[in-house]
Formats: structure tokens, sequence, C-alpha cells
């Protein structure tokens, strides 16, 4: 008997889901994803709906088979679109672009195009699409300025416009769930990297941002249900949950990316290359003109858990392409002392301090990513890394306190 490609890959999902419940396999199964716990209820909650999902490469099972192709392939799920994010669903696109409206070719499935859409023109595409719920399964790197989680917050309003239930399927924050940290964004400075006060480094995952959005924030609440993990504790960096790391986006290749990205992307903000180009983005910063005296001088702030070296590199594209430059690479030697944030600040002051050409981007940028001009204003004034890190502690702890009340993990 001939079985058609829809019937042999669900028979293959059943196979590897019984290959993962083995003893052999238990110690590795001791985290589960929101997508692991949605397929072990036979997807339960999607029962009698028809199903979007917003989602991109990261959307993978523990052996890198894509949600989308699995879900596609069981007759328990009538699954009828895919919502693409910047970079797109299958993440061909660069920073700021994204794939448009086309055919999955794997699927057949219908893919929208939601980057940069919100309000009622995302809702009408949720309309459009014929769908009943819309599901959320992208993962995060635990930066207020990563786009995706205000994808999350575009999403979870349209759908409210449109009528739909929306799902959220959760994913580790790769660098710890353990304290927010970081300026919390001033409304008025609200942008697609940064819609609402957020921290900047959230220390949240997807489904408790999901919870915050909807109860602090939305001003009518979206019908909501998070499918939490089991298994993973607020102090694990991602390494400890045994899942393959998938870049969400082409400059975040690795976890150390993620580790450093909510301070160093700070030098997006400035005439400095923020390693993008290099196979280290966001770890090698740099410009023409400098050289060891900036590792010198951060390395004698002895700031916890990083060491930074002299490095010298040459962009392949952004800014500085095709020219060698010198800079620092960061090295993070003990990463559960080290604060990215504050690492962030201490660089733009030494930076600033040992380089004469520092310059903030013309269209103060940085503004949007710290979330008002404090940061770049004490920082013309002389302040020192720890005086910019005081000046924000009162509405942080402001924001810890109203963080508690939607955390889900301990």
């Amino acid at each position: 008997m001939r079985l058609s490609r829809r019937a042999l890959l669900a028979a293959t999902t059943a196979a590897t889901s019984l290959t993962a419940a083995s003893p052999a396999h238990a110690a590795e199964r001791r985290m589960r994803t929101g997508f692991e716990n949605l397929a072990n209820t036979g997807y339960a909650p999607l029962r009698g709906q028809r199903v979007g999902i917003v989602t991109n490469p990261t959307g993978v099972t523990r052996d890198v088979r894509h949600i989308v192709d699995v879900m596609h392939a069981d007759e328990r799920v009538n699954l009828g679109a895919v919502f693409g994010p910047e970079h797109g669903f299958r993440g061909t696109a660069q920073a700021g672009g994204s794939e448009g409206r086309y055919d999955d070719p794997a699927t057949g499935l219908p893919v929208y195009d939601t980057y940069l859409k919100s309000g009622q023109p995302l809702a009408d595409i949720f309309t459009a699409s014929g769908v009943d719920t819309v599901v959320f399964d992208i993962q995060d790197v635990g930066a207020r300025f990563y786009t995706y989680i205000w994808t999350l917050y575009d999403c979870m309003e349209a759908a409210r416009l449109a009528g739909k239930r929306f799902v959220v399927l959760d994913r580790p924050n790769p660098v710890t769930g353990r304290a927010a940290q970081g300026p919390v964004l001033h409304k008025e400075f609200a942008t697609f990297v940064g819609r609402e006060p957020v921290s900047q480094a959230h220390g949240m995952t997807v489904a408790e941002l999901a919870r915050l959005f909807n109860g602090e924030f939305l001003t009518t609440p979206v019908p909501l249900e998070t499918v939490r993990m089991t298994g993973w504790r607020r102090s694990d960096f991602f390494d400890a949950s045994g899942l393959p790391w998938v870049p969400p986006s082409p400059n975040m290749p690795t976890p150390d990316t993620a580790l450093v990205y909510s301070g160093s992307c700070l030098f997006e903000g400035t005439n400095l290359s923020e390693g993008r180009g290099t196979t280290r983005p966001f770890e090698l910063l740099g410009a023409e003109g400098i050289d060891g005296r900036w590792a010198d001088e951060a390395n004698q702030l002895g700031l916890p858990g990083v060491h930074f070296r002299e490095a010298y590199f040459a962009p392949t594209f952004s800014k500085f392409q095709g020219k060698t430059i010198g800079g620092v690479q960061i090295h993070v030697h003990d990463r559960t002392a080290y604060d990215p944030v504050r690492t962030g600040i201490a660089l733009l002051v030494t930076a600033k301090k040992v380089w004469s050409g520092f310059s903030w981007r013309a269209d103060n940028w940085i503004d949007k990513l710290t979330g008002s001009t404090r940061v770049r204003t004490m920082i013309d004034a002389g302040a020192s890394a720890d005086e910019v890190v005081a000046g924000w502690q009162q509405e942080l702890a402001a924001f810890r306190r109203m963080r508690g009340k939607y955390l889900l993990y301990k």
C-alpha cells in the first residue's frame, strides 16, 4: 500500500514521539517546550479550529523539524496559514527585511508577511487568512529591542481586532529569566524596537511577556492561552535546555551572541561597527582609528564576568564594509556574574573617552534603543558608567514589581 506524503510525515511524527518518551532519552527530555507539551496533548487546545501560526526558522522540534511541517502532516491539526515576521518565515531576509506574500513550497500553505504591520491592517490579514486561532512560536533572545516580542504584541492586538483566539507556545529565554536589567522605555520613544515600558533586558519568556502585554498594555485583552514549558528554571541558560540553536536572525548565530546582545546592540546607535558582517556580531565592536587603548580602558573597570581583547577585523557588509578596523572583542568568562547592559554602557563611555571620532547616529537612534534621552545626555555630560546605571534604578524597580505578577516559572 502506498502512503501519501502527509501520511508518511504523520507516521514519522508518531515514531519520533514514541522514541522521545523512551527511558534512554529521559535526561534529554527534562525540559519540554510549549510546542512539545501541545503535541503531547494531541493538540487539544486547537481542536475544531482553523489555525494560523506566527513563526520563523526557530520554530523547530528537538530533532530540528519545523513545527509547520509537523503540524501540516498531522490530521489532528487544521493548519491554514503561516505568518512571517522580520527576516521571514524561512529566514531568508536580512535586518529590516521580510519575505513578502507567497505560498510555501514544502506545504502549499499561504505565507503572509506581518513585518511592520500592526493594528487594523494586520487584523485584516488575519481575517483574510480565514483562521480562527493565531498561534505564536518564535525563539526570543531576551532584549527589549529584538523585534519578535513586538511582533507578538502587534499580533495579539490584531487578533483582538479580528476576533481571533491567540495561543503562545513558550520557549526558553536563552540568557535566563533571573532578573530584569537596564533602562525602561519611556512611552514617547515607542517604536518597533520598543512599543511599551519594558526594561532593556526583560528576563521573561514570550508567554510571560504575552501575559504582561495582555494585563498591562493592550487596551482590551485578547482571548489568550499560553502553553507552558515544563522543566525550565529561571536560572537556566540555553544550553541547559538540550534544544538545538537555530539563529533567530542572520546576525544572532549563537547563544553567545544573545548573551551580549542586550548591551552591545547599543552600538547600533553610534558610528562604530557592532560587528555586523563578521562571524561574531555584537561580540566584536570597532571603528577606524581605534587601537588597544579601548580594551585597556575597559579592562581597568574590572566589570564582573567579562574581559576585553584588543581586536582587528574587516566587516564584509554594514558599517566599514571591506575596511580593517580596530576595537574590542567581548569575552564573557562568568556568565552568571556578567551584566550585559552595564557592560554595554561601560563600553560606550570608554569608547567616547579613548576615541576622538566617537559620535552618536545623527537620528539619535540610541534614544530609541535605550528608551529615553537619559543615556545619551549623561554620557555626553561626562557621567561614568555607574552613574548612568544608577539613573534608571527607580523605574527598573517599578518594572520588576509589575513583571513579577506575570511570571510562570520558579
